[in-house]
């Protein structure tokens, strides 16, 4: 995840470069399967039905506990679509009163007045509502006549009871064009956070994988996006803005500010370098519905362990995996132009999914780098070295 607001703040006010062990990854929790749309690129492929063998209040609450003592700062609680969990409001509550950063990742069309005022009662840190365009453009993604209306409501509700709100865009070549109307919306409807998610061939979403924005689609919308969180924060506006999923934005940026901000490029490119990339794996985990542990969310089809036999502490450090001991690799061993990448410390080697999905293997080359080989200094003639990068395990207090 690129936390680009962060960055750009770094352009007005630079802060030390440091680096501090996270006490856990960031674990995103898919608490139920089952969800009321059936959206064209859903990675969990849920539907409206009830799905067997789910978690209990009671495993869930034993889960957490582990969770706790190993470090794990931020549970995302997902789905399907966590509202319709029954237990959703008790587990929240007990993840907040154990001292949790607890976001909720919703689609929003459960959220009436009724709703929204259990949610602001838990207290949730976040709620994150996903459009994929304006009105019909959504409707059409979503498979649901009237679901933009009542997702964009369902952000009000959340916004009027002070409850910060992120406006979630997976972008494809079906719904690019709407972008610009998106990041107008943020500002019409004074939403907190904007999340880009670049489209992951996973899922649903890997039978859309040729709807895949183009490369040069990519820049032009990134170049909207650094504009627009530029402006914000030359106006001293907090607004929060994230991508993810593509992990050569943070090069993208060091090639933006290096041609607007020269005189701060050296410090943006030591913070980048902090920040690391690609974090699969180490500082990201999933959990699904059915206690199945995977590197992210992405990594459906790839079983780590299940926290019904083994606890997550133990699953998350077990590098006898092969997945898990090349994610874990200090740096990775990566193939291809990313491999040859002389930002390599700063990308980390990018989606590998997307890799696996496309080649078969995970350690090949990320299609959906947009990046030209003289940006990323790739000889084909030769492998360019690697200068080694910081610990993988450390994070920036920037990112």
């Amino acid at each position: 995840m690129f936390r680009l607001s962060r960055f750009m703040s770094e352009l007005l006010r630079p802060t030390p470069v440091r680096e501090q062990r996270p006490s856990g990854p960031v674990v995103i929790w898919n608490l139920i399967r089952r969800c009321n749309l059936n959206c064209m690129h859903c990675y969990s492929l849920s539907t409206d039905v009830d799905f067997p063998g789910e978690l209990s209040t009671e495993e869930i609450s034993a889960v957490m506990e582990d969770l706790r003592a190993f470090g794990v700062p931020v549970l995302i609680l997902s789905g399907g679509e966590p509202l319709l969990r029954p237990d959703i409001f008790e587990v929240s509550r007990r993840a907040k009163d154990m001292g949790f950063y607890v976001g909720l990742s919703s689609n929003g069309t459960m959220i009436d007045e009724a709703m929204s005022r259990r949610i602001a009662e838990v207290g949730y840190d976040y709620v994150g509502i996903s459009l994929d365009g304006i009105g019909t453009v959504h409707d059409a993604f979503r498979r649901l006549e009237g679901a933009y209306e009542s997702a964009l409501q369902g952000m009000r509700l959340c916004s009027e009871r002070g409850i910060k709100v992120g406006l979630r865009f997976t972008m494809t070549e079906r719904n690019v064009e709407s972008l610009p109307e998106m990041l107008d919306l943020m500002e019409a409807e004074s939403i907190d956070k904007f999340y880009l998610s670049h489209l992951v061939y996973a899922g649903r979403g890997n039978r859309y994988r040729e709807d895949d924005a183009y490369h040069q689609t990519t820049r032009r919308s990134m170049d909207l996006i650094f504009e627009r969180c530029w402006d914000y924060a030359r106006r001293g506006m907090v607004k929060e803005f994230v991508t993810g999923n593509n992990d050569a934005d943070g090069v993208y940026f060091l090639n933006w500010v290096r041609r607007k901000f020269p005189e701060r490029a050296e410090h943006i490119h030591e913070k980048l370098i902090a920040w690391g990339g690609n974090a699969s794996g180490v500082n990201v985990a999933n959990i699904d519905n059915l206690g199945h542990v995977h590197p992210d969310t992405f990594w459906w089809h790839y079983d780590l362990g299940s926290v019904r036999e083994r606890p997550f502490s133990e699953i998350w450090q077990d590098v006898s995996d092969p997945i898990m001991a090349g994610l874990k690799r200090e740096p990775r061993d990566i193939k291809g132009r990313c491999g040859r990448c002389r930002h390599f410390d700063i990308c980390g080697g990018n989606t590998r999914v997307r890799a696996l999905q496309i080649s078969g293997d995970p350690w090949e080359e990320d299609p959906a780098c947009y990046l030209s080989d003289q940006e990323i200094g790739v000889d084909q003639k030769r492998r360019v070295e690697l200068t080694p990068y910081r610990n993988r395990s450390h994070a920036s207090a920037a990112s």
